[in-house]
């Protein structure tokens, strides 16, 4: 890439950096809230609709309490995959045109989220999970809005593949 046809942070997906801010603060600030004003464990829940609950506890592991049973070695490397990730997707979002909007609003969820739950991993030692979906007497595995705003950025990344996917067919069959 030559230095004339280098995009600027305005005109590379970095624009959309704000958009992992946003998604950063809205979570740290609900995972204070639910610190200072919900007692903590399942006993403590607070019933908001016939299939969810909003509560307050840990988890040491990752998506869905994945290790949250080891030593404590996890939250390091939980730690370690999350500023790869990021860093890799800011290097993307770098070389990508802030018009790509569906990738890079993908990106932004992702880092955001990564970046919400680090903050709870190096302040506290564990993420902290306040969302209780159900049905009957099953319940999904509490997650945050750091968890849904990865789930969804990745969502997004999958279906802008199959829209690219689709875009070639069309081209090659010109």
């Amino acid at each position: 890439m030559t230095e004339a046809s280098r995009l600027s942070i305005k005109q590379s997906g970095l624009r959309w950096l704000w958009l992992a801010a946003v998604v950063f603060v809205a979570d740290v600030s609900i995972k204070l809230f639910v610190m200072d004003n919900m007692g903590y464990g399942w006993a403590n829940r607070i019933e908001i609709l016939p299939f969810f609950n909003f509560l307050y506890v840990h988890n040491y592991g990752a998506a869905f309490s994945f290790l949250s049973d080891a030593s404590g070695w996890q939250r390091w490397f939980f730690t370690g995959i999350a500023f790869v990730i990021c860093s890799l997707l800011i290097y993307w979002m770098r070389k990508s045109s802030a018009v790509d909007k569906m990738t890079n609003v993908a990106y932004a969820a992702i880092i955001g989220g990564a970046i919400g739950n680090v903050f709870d991993r190096l302040v506290h030692g564990f993420v902290i999970d306040y969302l209780d979906f159900y049905w009957g007497n099953y319940h999904w595995p509490a997650f945050n809005l750091a968890d849904a705003a990865i789930c969804i950025g990745a969502g997004l990344i999958v279906l802008e593949g199959f829209k690219a996917d689709k875009a070639k067919k069309i081209d090659n069959s010109d």
